[in-house]
């Protein structure tokens, strides 16, 4: 037989074998590349070197989220619930003496309050979320969202809230746009197993102020804060006649004397919680089987039933608790699948992944057989351990091989994460059981252990980032950094860094971002990895690019010493080189605003001159010169507080009666001292506040002399910066008398305008200051002593 035509129903022949190897491809399969849009980045999700970062070009942002239609809503809420078991349907109880909380729940969801059911675990709060949810199909406009809060924060909880109402392919919204859109929602919010309460609850129910929120959460969780405007309604456990009434109809018949004395004592024990009766239900049941029932359906039995056997009834502590009776009851597969839960910490995974982990083909309707049992609660879109079954588990040794369960699900999860034929959409479904097996493998502390867990992150991380579960991301990363830190896997770690780092940056956080690429690029530089490094310092430059774009750099101040920034009295002020050398000397007193910090920030970016060093010419800068134009007449009085020529000046004679005011006095010949207080020792005369009183002699200006008798300064003049301001330069002062006088007015004088004529040799700033002679004298910058100036 002709293998070469084997199949070639048309005639045609075989391709040529140079053919087929063109059409082997020799290069690996291209990488799984996502593009997101987050905010005003374009994140490219990179699963070899690590995601990229940019800003988002123009032409790449996508168009305004628009609403799901009803038949889109009607098929994502299909898709949120858990899938139905194999296996023969189980009959679907009503409820039993929930119509009262029913109907006010319904009552209050329609009046737009929003509600928050509290009950015990096993109270049935999910099946009556069910019915409440069936009702209330209508009452908004966006229908009715079922969410999980199980393991979930009130930021993801709103990213699934909009996601449940709004389309938006290829862009998960950043914080400021989600909560303009989820504003707008107007749903009735269906939210079990909730996990917070007070602030964050308050966080959840401000964002959605449209919605109506019906919560359900057991009593340990933290209860609302005190101007919440939820209702409270409390579930509490169902009687014992409606108890027995449950009972009989999951076991599927009359109960007999014994068993409804059997079922009194439980209801006593359990508090009538409705979940104790499923399970109770279920004992009877397989007792039933075990009794060859006729009624009993064989054909999907587990085990053999023994004709004629008598089975006693179970005891109440079995009753009390169920799981480890029922379990060892089951089918083998049924059991495994209760082995990788309790690994798992109480997470079931989905029932398409039980034959490739149990290694049975029929595993799958191990799911139909806990359910039935009571062992499963419904918990979003997936199953887990009901309430109290893991702890019963657990001490009946189902833990005992729980590190290498959990090993065995994450290998299979690492293969499942990264096939190409899994979309985002089915990874993030599964996101719950993934981060159990990571989370199972890293306290064990095997490096053989931490390595499946890394592979497993790497495979999981992008598959959730692509999926836009930034909550099961992040927790994902960090969970692989720890486990490659364990296992010593260098580039590993890097790669989480390089990716916890590009998280930051797109959840706002430029700090938290730039440590986590520093650290990134340092081991990969260490390891000589280029393209790794690469991407690390092309999404740091774009930390630092924004972080300088959002916050402007201010003028760096001049640096302002501790204490008294200047003298109590006023500060020199220096004036333009060409400016008349009279007023060079002249001081302005300190004003309020002088105190205040210097300006930065944005006004200081925004005003170029502005800053510390000021121009001479503004004579102190432009905060000096707006007050002196505010008060005009307060800066003429002060600025001519006593402004002279130096004793070497060449300036002309002033007049005496120059600046003399009405009411003010001349010179008569009594000291200037103004106290009664005699003179300190060390200060110079003239005023307390350091103010020379002496007048000028009319003696030429520019020359010369000797001092005369009695006429010495009594000690060193004050230096510049404890001098009243307006003083002029340092000059020789008659000693007080020791007639003590009243005090008199200041004279003031006003301080003229510097002109060109004036003299240039008069106080030039730039002159060294005049010191003491030894002869008690005062000299000037040539030596010689100076003439001390006549009174009159």
């Amino acid at each position: 037989m002709d293998n070469d035509s084997f199949g070639d129903s048309a005639g045609h022949g075989r391709p040529p074998r140079d053919a087929m190897k063109q059409a082997v491809p020799s290069a690996p399969a291209p990488v799984r590349t996502v593009q997101l849009v987050s905010g005003d980045y374009l994140l490219t999700v990179n699963p070899v070197d690590g995601s990229e970062i940019e800003l988002c070009p123009p032409g790449d942002v996508p168009g305004r989220p628009v609403r799901h239609t009803a038949a889109e809503r009607a098929e994502a809420a299909r898709a949120a619930q858990p899938p139905v078991p194999a296996g023969p349907a189980a009959p679907r109880l009503s409820l039993l003496e929930r119509d009262e909380p029913r109907a006010r729940l319904v009552r209050l969801l329609g009046q737009g309050r929003s509600v928050r059911l509290t009950g015990p675990a096993g109270s049935g709060r999910t099946a009556l979320l069910d019915a409440v949810a069936e009702e209330c199909a209508r009452i908004a406009p966006d229908g009715v969202v079922r969410l999980n809060g199980l393991h979930r924060t009130p930021g993801e909880l709103l990213q699934e809230l909009f996601a449940a109402v709004f389309s938006v392919p290829g862009q998960r919204l950043d914080r400021i746009a989600l909560a303009g859109f989820v504003r707008d929602i107007g749903a009735v919010v269906v939210l079990d197993d909730l996990e917070f309460g007070g602030a964050a609850l308050d966080e959840l129910l401000d964002a959605a102020p449209e919605c109506a929120f019906l919560l359900a959460a057991t009593p340990e969780v933290a209860v609302p804060s005190a101007d919440s405007p939820l209702e409270e309604v409390v579930l509490d456990g169902l009687g014992r006649a409606t108890a027995l009434d449950l009972l009989s109809r999951v076991v599927g018949r009359p109960l007999t004397e014994e068993e409804s004395n059997w079922a009194g004592d439980l209801w006593f024990e359990s508090e009538g919680l409705p979940l104790r009766f499923v399970q109770a239900g279920a004992l009877l049941r397989q007792c039933d089987d075990l009794r060859g029932d006729p009624e009993a359906f064989e054909e999907f039995a587990p085990f053999d039933a023994a004709q004629g056997r008598d089975v006693p009834l179970p005891t109440l502590g079995e009753g009390a608790a169920p799981a480890p009776l029922l379990a060892s009851r089951l089918g083998e597969s049924a059991r495994a699948t209760l082995r990788f839960a309790v690994a798992l910490g109480g997470e079931v995974p989905h029932q398409a992944h039980l034959p490739a982990l149990i290694g049975d083909t029929h595993a799958d309707a191990a799911l139909g057989e806990l359910m039935s049992c009571g062992l499963l609660s419904p918990a979003g879109p997936r199953y887990r351990l009901a309430a109290g079954v893991l702890a019963q588990l657990r001490e009946k040794g189902y833990d005992e091989d729980a590190t290498r369960h959990a090993h065995t699900a994450a290998q299979h999860y690492t293969w499942w994460a990264g096939h190409p034929s899994v979309t985002p959409a089915r990874a993030v479904a599964e996101a719950d059981a993934l981060l159990a097996s990571l989370a199972a493998l890293v306290p064990a502390g095997d490096a053989g252990h931490a390595s499946a867990a890394v592979l497993l992150a790497r495979s999981a991380a992008p598959a959730f980032a692509a999926g836009r579960h930034w909550g099961a991301w992040e927790r994902t990363l960090r969970i692989g950094s720890e486990a490659a830190r364990i296992a010593g896997e260098v580039a590993e770690d890097a790669y989480f860094h390089h990716e916890l780092g590009v998280l930051a940056l797109c959840t706002g956080n430029p700090d938290r971002a730039r440590a986590e690429l520093e650290a990134s690029i340092g081991m990969r530089g260490a390891l000589a990895d280029r393209n790794g490094t690469v991407a690390g310092r092309r999404a740091l430059a774009l930390v630092e690019d924004r972080t300088q774009g959002l916050a402007p750099k201010p003028e760096t101040p001049a640096a302002r010493p501790e204490g008294p920034q200047s003298p109590p009295r006023g500060v020199p002020l220096a004036l333009p080189a060409g400016a008349a050398a009279g007023a060079a000397t002249a001081r302005l007193p300190r004003t309020p605003a002088e105190d205040t910090p210097p300006v930065t920030g944005p006004l200081a970016a925004r005003t170029p001159g502005r800053g510390p060093a000021r121009l001479p010419g503004l004579l102190g800068g432009a905060r000096r010169n707006l007050v002196a134009v505010g008060t005009g007449a307060v800066l003429a009085a002060v600025l001519g507080t006593v402004v002279t020529l130096g004793a070497t000046s060449g300036s002309d004679e002033e007049t005496p009666a120059e600046g003399v005011r009405n009411g003010q006095q001349t010179d008569d010949g009594a000291d200037d001292w103004g106290t009664d207080e005699p003179v300190p020792a060390g200060e110079p005369s003239g005023t307390s506040d350091g103010r020379n009183t002496a007048k000028p002699s009319p003696s030429a200006p520019g020359s010369t002399g000797t001092p005369s008798a009695g006429t010495t300064a009594p000690g060193p003049q004050p230096s510049t910066s404890s001098s009243r301001p307006g003083t002029g330069p340092s000059r020789t002062t008659a000693p007080p008398t020791s007639k003590p006088t009243t005090p008199k007015p200041t004279p003031t004088r006003t301080t003229p305008t510097p002109t060109a004529s004036s003299s240039p040799s008069a106080g030039n700033p730039t002159d060294p200051p005049s010191s003491p002679s030894p002869s008690g004298g005062q000299t000037s910058s040539g030596g010689s002593p100076t003439t001390p100036l006549d009174p009159s």
